[in-house]
């Protein structure tokens, strides 16, 4: 092979998509790949965002129902046609949004990233990449949702008033369009450079994590915006500057060759399920704190839910305390937590007199954002090991481990994005960090170190993430369409006037 050949996966995005992914949209018509008139971009007025935002919002509503309305599922097991139509009908859009140089990324194992760019207006515009995710969550129990998951549904929300219900539009289909709102309120001429990222398998895990730092050029760029989060509640924006990393491991005990009767040999005989459980226990305190040395823990100087919010949002029972000490944000965000997530033991319906032989369990654990999750795995796995229950030793197989992300704030990005939220929201923005993950956002910041990483959406805590009856609020979709015009704007006047230096 000529070692100056470009290797396929590291071509630079075509004008056309790739034949492996399937046929490019054709004109506008109906169905797939279809974008009507309401949906095209259209110049602001005298250069009044607010008002561009305005007109253009019933297309963006209908194109987010029409795009919410294809089960993009890329999970294993689902058809990968719905998945290539949502790909479809995103490649119109973004050309009906003004961009014009389209094509997308094939990498082995997962599916089609749609790419795209708009070069910067001139040499001292800075460049933006815009990354959002166009799979969807499987909607699980059917019979769970109010209205059908994959039609998407208006109704009136309690929390704030018109909304839209279907699976995914929150996660992330509603931040798809407030990235195609904001180009079409300049219409589709921003004043910066714009370097789309729509990712196409996001919600299974894809290679494509891993891929940006073998590819820096591709997504250079002075800022990342970062559309798969949203506000700690609606009406209040948001930039989150956190995410915890996170690892798994399972840890097994065999005591016995098979079970045997608990009446001849209990009170003898280890029990493996007691051995596990005596494990298990010693993983917090009194208090419910992780109690696993190395853990890196520290005080959270953002925002937070109240203790009523947290408790609506996570279905705390009735009476019931909350687990750990400290403020709410430590615990969920700048400190550690460990979760079983699963435990093989004999069920309560098949148990018979019998001491167990055999039991497993599956932890979860999320670790401090500046934490190396394989350093925090191996406190973890260290801890168990030590462990001698009974005298019974453990068996501790590490999984997975992914980096949490910390953002720099205070730069010229930052301080566009909080003027425009102000401007959009009417309100002082807020700092939170995330207690899930998102593995790409680290790939883009370990691809473009020196680039600010900016991460906000439509979304807000009640809109049921992955969760029956999934919904956007069309307020919150309207303001971060505005949001994000406005950063645009602000952002590269910040570099006119040489603020960005």
């Amino acid at each position: 092979m000529d070692p100056n050949a470009q290797h396929p996966h590291d071509r630079q995005p075509d004008t056309e998509p790739s034949r492996r992914a399937g046929p490019a949209p054709g004109p506008a018509s109906p169905g797939a790949g279809s974008v009507p008139p309401a949906a095209r971009s259209v110049p602001p007025a005298a250069d009044d965002l607010e008002a561009a935002v305005d007109h253009l919002m019933p297309g963006i509503r209908d194109d987010l129902k029409r795009l919410a309305a294809i089960p993009s599922v890329a999970f294993p097991g689902h058809p990968p046609e719905p998945v290539l139509a949502a790909r479809d009908e995103l490649l119109a859009l973004l050309r009906a949004a003004g961009v014009t140089d389209l094509g997308q990324l094939d990498l082995p194992g997962t599916a089609p990233v749609v790419m795209g760019t708009i070069p910067p207006p001139s040499p001292d515009a800075p460049t933006v990449l815009l990354y959002g995710h166009y799979d969807v969550q499987p909607a699980g129990d059917l019979r769970l949702w109010t209205s059908p998951p994959f039609e998407p549904t208006d109704f009136d929300d309690p929390h704030g008033g018109p909304a839209i219900r279907a699976r995914g539009i929150a996660d992330c289909k509603a931040n798809l369009l407030v990235h195609l709102g904001a180009l079409r309120a300049h219409g589709g001429r921003p004043p910066v450079g714009i370097k789309i990222v729509f990712e196409g398998q996001e919600e299974y895990g894809s290679p494509f994590d891993d891929y940006p730092p073998t590819d820096p050029a591709r997504f250079a760029c002075d800022a990342m915006v970062i559309a798969d989060a949203g506000n700690l509640r609606a009406g209040t924006p948001t930039l989150v500057t956190g995410l915890r990393g996170a690892a798994e491991l399972t840890v097994e005990v065999r005591t016995l060759d098979e079970a045997v009767h608990s009446g001849e040999y209990g009170g003898a005989a280890p029990d493996a399920l007691l051995v596990l459980l005596n494990a298990l226990a010693t993983l917090h305190d009194v208090h419910g704190d992780v109690a696993v040395e190395g853990l890196r823990r520290e005080p959270w100087t953002g925002t937070a839910p109240t203790e009523a919010e947290f408790r609506e949002l996570a279905g705390v029972q009735e009476g019931l305390p909350l687990l750990g000490s400290g403020s709410l944000g430590e615990r969920l965000w700048s400190g550690p937590a460990v979760t079983v997530m699963g435990l093989d033991a004999p069920s309560v319906d098949q148990a018979a007199s019998a001491v167990v032989p055999y039991a497993r369990a599956k932890l979860n654990l999320r670790c401090h954002p500046r934490q190396d999750p394989k350093e925090a795995l191996d406190a973890l796995v260290r801890h168990l090991e030590r462990l001698r229950p009974f005298g019974v030793p453990l068996t501790v197989t590490p999984g997975d481990a992914g980096a949490g992300f910390e953002a720099r704030t205070g730069g010229p990005a930052y301080r566009a994005a909080e003027a425009a939220m102000r401007r959009a929201w009417g309100a002082e923005p807020v700092h939170t960090a995330g207690g899930g993950s998102i593995p790409l956002v680290n790939g883009l910041a370990r691809a473009v170190p020196e680039a600010e990483v900016l991460i906000f959406g439509a979304e807000d805590k009640q809109c049921n993430l992955h969760a029956p009856d999934e919904r956007v609020l069309l307020s919150e979709l309207r303001a971060a369409v505005l949001a994000e015009a406005v950063f645009l704007r602000e952002y590269a006047a910040a570099f006119r006037t040489g603020a960005a230096t």
